[in-house]
């Protein structure tokens, strides 16, 4: 079992979570491969930030026996992306991908001018990157800050409303086919109906493009926010039924590739502050559970928490099944962390 979508913190953030706790947290639900985010503090836009996060990590790789990678962000800045290919050619699969946030998210790394997105697909082009980039899809122009009432979770739904990702997603589709650049696309964390139509008649052109969805958008919608207790604010936020549905049913059907957590946990102190993030590992396993209990075979399951991952990045597919025990492992994993986002669910 892989996830390919982690926030582990550390660093200045270690009283969310240390890296050495999200790697045993792994370990014990089963996940076998993660890859952290990156919008950690400092970031990892440089590649000495890149070997001081891998070496950190290292002495909990080898404890937890979960492999370990990171992505490097990017940024608008060209002698940036530059240094950003050469270390993914030089660290490859320590380093497995490139990240692009074009909305603003956790850690201010947001490219939020179209001009500024398109300059790093033909940055990208004529570097020659043939890695992935991943990108967090939400149009800033299109978002109503002003609808969200602090406390009040499932008003940040109405703040980032579903137009945000699908135009987005739109967007950033057209600059990566106008740049030409030989990268492959993978749009995270998808959420709306809309955006997965928009991947779909993409991958039916025959171009490079996967997505991957939350357990979270998969299982729950914004009226899940309104329990204040459960703290379900993320960057996309919990969407309507409809959106819920598109993406629970995009697993079954192929739609949508893989599982990936956007494991993202926070103190208390933080949530009631507004931070946006949940932990997820319990979720993969709650999703794993449900889709089981809906009859979906073996085979998808294991592609979509497993295969379709690996093969996205060139990886080779876990050895080990997907985990057994699952109630127990989901209690231990909650147990972990201060709040448990998938309550009552």
């Amino acid at each position: 079992m892989m996830d390919l979508h982690v926030h582990l913190r550390d660093w200045s953030q270690s009283g969310k979570e240390t890296v050495e706790h999200g790697l045993k947290t792994a370990a014990m639900c089963g996940i076998k491969r993660v890859a952290d985010m990156p919008n950690t503090s400092p970031a990892l836009t440089d590649r000495s930030s890149v070997l001081d996060r891998l070496a950190l990590a290292s002495p909990s790789v080898r404890k937890h026996r979960v492999a370990y990678s990171v992505y490097m962000g990017l940024t608008k800045d060209p002698s940036q992306i530059e240094e950003a290919v050469r270390t993914y050619n030089e660290l490859y699969p320590l380093v497995l991908g490139l990240k692009l946030f074009a909305g603003q998210s956790t850690g201010n790394m947001g490219i939020i001018a179209e001009e500024d997105q398109r300059l790093v697909f033909q940055t990208l082009s004529r570097l020659e990157y043939s890695g992935v980039v991943l990108v967090h899809c939400e149009k800033e122009s299109l978002m109503k800050k002003d609808l969200y009432q602090p406390g009040r979770f499932e008003t940040h739904s109405l703040a980032r409303p579903a137009e945000c990702e699908t135009e987005s997603v739109s967007d950033i589709i057209t600059f990566w086919k106008e740049s030409g650049c030989r990268c492959g696309l993978h749009i995270c964390h998808i959420s709306t109906a809309g955006a997965i139509a928009l991947v779909k008649e993409a991958r039916a052109e025959g171009l490079d493009i996967t997505c991957a969805a939350t357990a979270h958008h998969a299982l729950l919608n914004m009226n899940d926010a309104a329990v204040h207790e459960r703290y379900l604010k993320m960057n996309p936020p919990l969407r309507s039924e409809e959106d819920r549905l598109a993406v629970y049913n995009g697993l079954i059907n192929g739609d949508i590739d893989y599982v990936e957590s956007d494991h993202a946990p926070h103190t208390i102190e933080d949530k009631e502050g507004g931070a946006s993030g949940i932990p997820g590992f319990a979720g993969d396993l709650i999703l794993l559970r449900k889709l089981k209990s809906d009859g979906v075979p073996q085979s998808r399951l294991e592609e979509i928490f497993d295969t379709a991952p690996a093969r996205r990045f060139g990886l080779e597919k876990s050895e080990h099944p997907l985990p057994d025990r699952l109630d127990w492992r989901i209690e231990r994993a909650v147990k972990e962390y201060p709040f448990n986002p998938f309550a009552g669910f």
